[in-house]
Order: C-alpha cells, then sequence, then structure tokens
C-alpha cells in the first residue's frame, strides 16, 4: 500500500467525524442517547426515590411536585422507574449489537472473499435463518433454553448476525476486484490478514451503518420480549416489562404508569435511528 493511500485512510475518520458534526440530526440524535445512556449509568444518584421500594400508602398517585410521573399501582415512583429502567436495555441491546457485529462481519468476510462453494453454501444458510421472523426465532430460543439477561443477549445477537452478514458480503465482493486485494493475494499474504487487515477497513463504512441500525432493533426487540414475558424479568424496572405490567390500568385512567415508560423507548429508538441515519448520510456524501 502506498504512503498516500495510508494517509487517505488514516484521515477518512476525521473526514466523517466533521461531516457527521454539520448535522443536525447527528446532534439531536446523540444528544438523546448520550442522556439515557447516563441515566443506564447513575441512575442510583439521579432518581429522587428508590425504584424498588414500594409504598402501598400512594398507590396509583397521578403526576405531581412530589411525585413527577406519578406512582404505579404498588406505590413505585414512576419518574425513578424510567431512570433506572435504561439500564438493563442500554446493557443488553449494545452487547447483543456488538455480538451480533462481529459475528455477521466475520461471517460475511469469508461469504465475500472466499467465494465459490464457501459463500454459496453459507448464503443458503444465511437466506434460511433471515426468512424466519426475528421475534419468532427468539421465541423459541428463550422458550427452550430459559428466560435470562444472558440468554436474551446471545440470541438476539446471533438472530441479527445474518443480517449483517449479508451486508458486509456484498461489500466485499465489490472489494475483492480491486487492484491492492490482487496485490496482496501477489504478495501471498495470509487470508486472515487480507480479510481483515486489508479489506475490513475499506468495508467499515457499511459496518458502522449496520451496526447502528441493529442497535435500533435491538433495543425494540429487548422492549418487545420483555413486554410478552420472555426478555427482562421482575423486579427489573425495565421499560417493557413495566408496560407489560401497567398496560391494563390504562382503562381506569391510570396513563402515566404505562405512557412514560413508553416515551422512553420511543426517544431512544428514534435517537439511534437519527444517528444511524446521518452516518449513512454522512458516507454518502
Amino acid at each position: 500500500m502506498t504512503d498516500i493511500a495510508a494517509q487517505s485512510r488514516a484521515s477518512a475518520p476525521r473526514g466523517l467525524a466533521r461531516r457527521l458534526l454539520t448535522r443536525p440530526s447527528f446532534l439531536i440524535g446523540s444528544i438523546v442517547v448520550l442522556f439515557w445512556v447516563v441515566c443506564a449509568l447513575f441512575w442510583p444518584v439521579l432518581v429522587p426515590y428508590d425504584p424498588f421500594y414500594t409504598d402501598l400508602m400512594v398507590p396509583l398517585k397521578p403526576p405531581s411536585a412530589t411525585h413527577w410521573f406519578g406512582t404505579d399501582q404498588l406505590g413505585r415512583d414512576v419518574f425513578s422507574r424510567v431512570l433506572a429502567g435504561a439500564r438493563d436495555i442500554l446493557t443488553v441491546a449494545p452487547l447483543a449489537t456488538l455480538l451480533s457485529t462481529v459475528v455477521g462481519t466475520t461471517l460475511g468476510l469469508i461469504m465475500g472473499y472466499a467465494g465459490g462453494l464457501v459463500d454459496e453454501v453459507l448464503s443458503r444458510i444465511v437466506d434460511a435463518v433471515l426468512a424466519l421472523p426475528v421475534v419468532i426465532v427468539a421465541l423459541l430460543a428463550l422458550t427452550s433454553i430459559g428466560a435470562s439477561m444472558w440468554t436474551l443477549l446471545l440470541v438476539i445477537g446471533f438472530s441479527f448476525s445474518p443480517i449483517i452478514a449479508r451486508t458486509v458480503r456484498a461489500s466485499v465482493l465489490a472489494e475483492r476486484q480491486l487492484d491492492y486485494v490482487a496485490a496482496a493475494r501477489l504478495r501471498r499474504e495470509n487470508h486472515l490478514y487480507t480479510m481483515f487487515v486489508e479489506i475490513l477497513p475499506n468495508v467499515l463504512g457499511p459496518v458502522m451503518v449496520e451496526m447502528t441500525i441493529r442497535l435500533g432493533y435491538a433495543i425494540f426487540t429487548v422492549a418487545t420480549l420483555s413486554f410478552i414475558g420472555f426478555g427482562i424479568q421482575p423486579p427489573s424496572p425495565d421499560w417493557g416489562l413495566s408496560i407489560s405490567t401497567n398496560y391494563g390500568l390504562i382503562g381506569g385512567g391510570y396513563w402515566w404508569t404505562v405512557l412514560f415508560d413508553g416515551l422512553a423507548i420511543a426517544t431512544l429508538v428514534v435517537g439511534v435511528n437519527l444517528v444511524a441515519d446521518s452516518i449513512q448520510g454522512a458516507l454518502n456524501d
């Protein structure tokens, strides 16, 4: 690789960062995501009440100066539980996304670089997995293995891997036709070195976009599985679990027990999607 090519590759991340910082959607999305990350990390010092403490003297109180988001049927402060609820979902979803990115990227590199029978066999397996809805696959796995935070992480991570693998494969198929890959082969470089040192840096753009998009889907999937009882388990203040526990109270006019958890999920997913759209737009500029 020439010095000019090396300098161009080194300056690419700085150029991408500058383009992102000029996009209002990226800044807004980053602020929203950062807010919830801070809540997930520092909720013990941010909440006004213990989110697990039950006070049967003040059940189902509407929002007030004392309890900003009201209380639930066990007298627990909803505002405190919303802030604390960011912890589990922002532990499982990012780790599952990271797992799916590592597995999917590795699989996509192998498929695109090897080609031939290897690509054909792995592509058929990937297509078969993609034909099944992620939530259905997760439900089957969690029913068989048992619901826990770690099984949820593994199931979501491996369920999203084929989608990332297909995206990476398409990028690698285009890259392997270029001169630098041919030069690496002429130098008899190790195949792993060629894939992970030569090709991978040139397909990081699509990987970044896909990873950010999958994070939004992972957040929504965790919340959905928790809502139907196969995700994060009680007594966690997880947003999906809280909605599942309290949604029956809406008919009685106790809307605050569900509304703020739903808004938390919505704002986090929208924030992640704004970041993903901004990264994709900056890469296409």
